[in-house]
């Protein structure tokens, strides 16, 4: 028996259209409190911090942030900053964006850069190299 597709099973990568443009608006928005500097947390005023990714839930009532301090540096203490501010963000990104509901936020360190290099690492390595000589001859 095959079931019928849903619009939560849509097959696009990060959820549904709906999905994608609410992460995009709370990424907007939270970007903006950072550049106005609006979050007075001096770790979080002490770093400048990349905001690459918001995913949201199919019910649009969790927004997981993804966040990078510049050069990874104190990823930690910056990420449990977010934390401490967790309500004063939310009721922040609730005024500036139409929801029905204001999401309740989670953050994450976004560690995707940390895997490409260690990909690239892996595939200069002189291993790597023999073995894709090999394929080539």
């Amino acid at each position: 028996m095959t079931r019928k597709k849903s619009h939560r099973d849509s097959g696009t990568p990060g959820g549904s259209q709906r999905q994608l443009r609410v992460g995009e608006l709370v990424r907007h928005a939270l970007a903006e409190l950072l550049t106005r500097g609006e979050v007075h947390d001096p770790v979080i005023e002490g770093h400048l911090i990349t905001v690459p990714e918001v995913r949201m839930s199919p019910d649009l009532r969790l927004a997981t942030i993804y966040i990078m301090p510049l050069a990874g540096r104190d990823t930690e203490e910056v990420v449990a900053a977010f934390e401490r501010n967790k309500k004063f963000l939310r009721g922040e990104i609730a005024h500036t964006i139409n929801l029905k509901f204001a999401p309740d936020l989670r953050f994450r360190v976004d560690d995707r850069f940390a895997e490409v290099e260690r990909i690239e690492k892996l595939l200069r390595s002189p291993q790597v190299k023999r073995d894709l000589e090999k394929d080539g001859k």
